[in-house]
């Protein structure tokens, strides 16, 4: 038979690995497989350009695939059944979004109502042996209100005042964003308590955290934000300033930065 002119063959479809069969236990590996055909060189671009990877910044070294982290996520939900063991694999290794996985993972299995008290305990103890690992604003925002801070909440909190003091950056970061679980509960006390120590800290990222949790905190009390800003606004870094305002009205977010400007003009 004379083959059809004009006509190019189709190109074979590329078969995406299987997501886990349900009663298996998804591994490490199978994620990493799944990460991989997700890789876009744009989205790559993007991360490279959108975190401070270059030398002396806050990313430094930090290997981005290229994943969208929506994608991420997803795959995430899919494999949020993973095991510690590999869960702490996924940790160790250098690409980004493999790590954001995993500590999404480790959030999804804080929140499940049907996760143990033991099974909670773990998680909380993983985030902290391996904050090595939890080495970026986003990783810490996505594991410490949960992980961290769900765990924390029917417990003494000293541990997060521990952090709030420490020599590392992701680990203080990790100390304010915990409270994220307390927020919500309306209990505020341990949020403004460690906005305090860290308030003068030498890092944006955290003067930005700092900011940011003050704010959400005054959604259930405008009254203890206010509080805060007359005592601290004229000394508090600018840049927590703005972040902790934002949601006031025009004429009290003048008045936050005029207190400020007197103080320190620049």
């Amino acid at each position: 038979m004379t083959p059809t002119v004009g006509k190019a063959p189709k190109p074979a479809k590329t078969r995406k690995p299987a997501a886990p069969a349900p009663g298996t236990q998804p591994t490490a590996v199978a994620f990493l497989e799944r990460l991989k055909i997700r890789q876009s060189d744009l989205e790559q671009a993007k991360y490279q350009r959108y975190f401070k990877t270059g030398e002396g910044d806050y990313a430094e070294g930090d290997f981005f695939m290229g994943v969208r982290m929506g994608e991420v996520f997803t795959l995430s939900k899919e494999f949020a059944a993973m095991s510690m063991e590999d869960i702490e694999k996924l940790l160790e290794q250098d690409i980004h979004e493999a790590r954001a996985g995993a500590v999404k993972i480790m959030s999804l299995q804080a929140q499940k109502k049907k996760t143990t008290e033991e099974r909670r305990r773990t998680l909380y103890e993983l985030y902290l042996r391996r904050h090595d690992r939890i080495n970026n604003w986003d990783l810490v925002d996505l594991g410490a209100g949960r992980v961290v801070g769900g765990w924390l909440m029917d417990k003494p909190r000293d541990p997060l005042y521990e952090l709030a003091r420490s020599e590392n950056m992701w680990e203080r970061r990790t100390a304010i964003v915990a409270t994220s679980a307390f927020i919500r509960e309306g209990q505020l006390d341990d949020t403004f308590a460690i906005a305090e120590i860290l308030l003068h800290d030498r890092e944006d990222l955290i003067n930005k955290a700092v900011g940011g949790w003050v704010r959400d905190a005054g959604r259930s009390s405008r009254e203890r934000l206010l509080a805060f800003l007359d005592e601290h606004a004229a000394t508090m870094p600018r840049t927590a300033l703005r972040y902790a305002i934002e949601h006031l009205g025009k004429e009290q977010r003048a008045y936050y930065l005029t207190l400020k400007d007197r103080v320190s003009p620049n």
